[in-house]
């Protein structure tokens, strides 16, 4: 069975903004701002609704029965459009399980309003069954199918009240947690033009998910302890190989744990 873990991460859609609420003639640190303002006035928080947010990074853990992958889809100057292409094409190509935290909540919903901004076909993503029989008992879109497993919403037994932060999950099973970025600074580093940094940062976060994954396999009896050391092994070499100094950091702060 492929798996394929993912994570984005996202900025303001400006230019979206900037038609929803008339700001033609603003720049776009302008229109972002009139955007975060107009969501404190609503909610009191900046946290954009989910459509007028564009995706900067998406990144992913592959894993299939002959190798364990990490990398950010596309290169640093890819467009938005790019990376859902190669989202998707990921999907047609591996049919994998899809593995997120908060990913039915959060970042597969901003997937589907950005696939519909671009026009992005994704044939095997939607299939319910029409294409595909199999896909009718289990498809990418039902919340209670296992073909995109969301595990904040499934370790929750789907109660809003009960979900938590991946960053706390990870600490607490002495994962690295979050390292050198959060979601909020994404803007700030992104207009500072710290592309590569992002791609980073979402590639640790997906790293976390992954290994929260891993642990869920073995309480649920589809990894024994045995395989799921190895499978602990089987990613430390993978990052070691990598040599990238991000990879090391991470590697270097789940030792210390």
């Amino acid at each position: 069975m492929n798996v394929l873990v993912f994570d984005i991460e996202t900025v303001p859609d400006v230019a979206s903004g900037r038609r929803v609420h008339g700001l033609e003639g603003l720049s776009d640190d302008d229109v972002a701002k009139v955007m975060f303002h107009k969501r404190r006035e609503e909610t009191g928080s900046d946290f954009l609704r989910l459509h007028l947010q564009r995706i900067v990074a998406i990144s992913a853990v592959l894993r299939t029965r002959d190798l364990v992958r990490v990398w950010s889809l596309g290169d640093p100057e890819s467009d938005e459009a790019e990376l859902l292409q190669r989202f998707f094409d990921g999907i047609d190509k591996f049919t994998p399980t899809l593995v997120s935290w908060n990913g039915g909540g959060f970042d597969l919903p901003v997937i589907h309003y950005r696939a519909l901004l671009h026009g992005v076909a994704a044939t095997r993503y939607w299939d319910t069954g029409e294409e595909d029989r199999d896909f009718k008992w289990n498809n990418y879109l039902s919340r209670y199918h296992a073909r995109h497993t969301d595990l904040m919403d499934v370790l929750a037994g789907y109660q809003a009240r009960a979900n938590a932060p991946l960053d706390e999950i990870a600490t607490m099973l002495g994962f690295p947690g979050k390292m050198g970025m959060s979601g909020a600074l994404v803007w700030d580093e992104y207009q500072a033009g710290n592309i590569e940094g992002i791609r980073n940062y979402c590639e640790t976060d997906v790293l976390n998910t992954y290994l929260v994954y891993l642990r869920f396999e073995l309480i649920r009896g589809r990894l024994s302890h045995k395989e799921y050391e190895q499978e602990l092994g089987r990613l430390r070499d993978t990052l070691r190989s990598e040599n990238k100094p991000h990879l090391e950091e991470f590697l270097t702060a789940w030792a210390d744990d």
